[in-house]
């Protein structure tokens, strides 16, 4: 065999068994940090969504945490990164709904002029499950049902008159004010959903820059 043929021979047995190259650094770094921004904005795309229809945004915030631990895992293969944004995606569910929602009536909502006329505190298994009935005192004089998701904590009592936040696109229930010991909570959840996203961004970023095969 000539030399030539020889070497044609182990180039074509070396490509046969040879896996995929790996991203170049420039690659592996846009994509890793694609991935950091995707993950975390539709995370809050999902918690802002749930405020509005709980089931879409579930649905948007589950199949982001999944397709993430797929990548950062089982593309990847860090697993450690996969689990802390798995985690840390859950939690952000739970702070960035109420943030967002919180956010938007206090600073865009209609102040209205309401009475209470009803709290009831359900009490079921998993704790206090408190409802109040308002009715405004103006326009329309609508009665609204809400639930502890708008600010229903019993600080509250039936008679009294509060100022409440309407949504003004009128997709959201309206929110009850604060009480005196509810102060700074809305910067408190804002702050949690600041450090939890990034939390999972640079979670998500370490397992792509660090990403083995």
């Amino acid at each position: 065999m000539s030399a030539s043929e020889t070497a044609v021979a182990a180039d074509g047995a070396g490509g046969a068994g040879s896996s995929r190259p790996a991203p170049s650094g420039g690659r592996k770094t846009f994509s890793s940090v694609l991935w950091a921004v995707l993950v975390p904005v539709l995370l809050l795309l999902g918690a802002a969504l749930g405020q509005w229809m709980t089931w879409a945004g579930v649905v948007v915030a589950l199949a982001t945490i999944a397709v993430a631990a797929c990548v950062i895992g089982g593309s990847w293969h860090r697993a450690g990164a996969a689990t802390l944004v798995s985690f840390g995606g859950f939690a952000l569910m739970l702070f960035a709904g109420p943030a967002a929602y919180e956010a938007y009536m206090q600073t865009l909502g209609e102040p209205v002029d309401a009475v209470v006329t009803q709290v009831v505190d359900r009490d079921q298994r998993r704790g206090p499950d408190m409802s109040c009935t308002v009715r405004e005192l103006g326009g329309k004089r609508t009665t609204y049902e809400v639930s502890q998701q708008e600010n229903c904590f019993g600080q509250a009592r039936p008679g009294d008159r509060v100022e409440i936040r309407e949504d003004p696109l009128g997709l959201l229930d309206p929110r009850l004010p604060d009480s005196p010991d509810q102060r700074n909570t809305t910067e408190i959840t804002l702050a949690a959903t600041a450090v939890l996203t990034l939390l999972v961004a640079g979670g998500t970023l370490y397992g792509g820059l660090r990403r083995r095969g």
